[in-house]
C-alpha cells in the first residue's frame, strides 16, 4: 500500500499554529506531536473541508 498525501505541508503548519503545538513540530518534528494532536489535526482539517463545501454548495443555490 502506498503512503499518499492527505494534507499539504502548508495546511498541516497552519492548523499546528491554529491548535498550539507547532512548537513541537519546529523542535521535534512531525513525529514528535502526541497522537491525540495529530487526531485533533484531522478533525480539524475535516471540518475546514465540511464548511468549504457547504460554502460552495450555498453559492451554487444562490446563482
Amino acid at each position: 500500500m502506498s503512503k499518499q498525501k492527505i494534507m499539504s505541508y502548508r495546511l498541516k503548519e497552519e492548523i499546528a499554529k491554529e491548535l498550539g503545538f507547532y512548537d513541537v513540530v519546529e523542535r521535534e518534528g512531525w513525529g514528535g506531536i502526541r497522537a491525540r494532536d495529530a487526531g485533533n489535526m484531522v478533525k480539524y482539517a475535516v471540518e475546514m473541508g465540511q464548511k468549504q463545501l457547504a460554502s460552495q454548495s450555498m453559492q451554487k443555490t444562490q446563482k
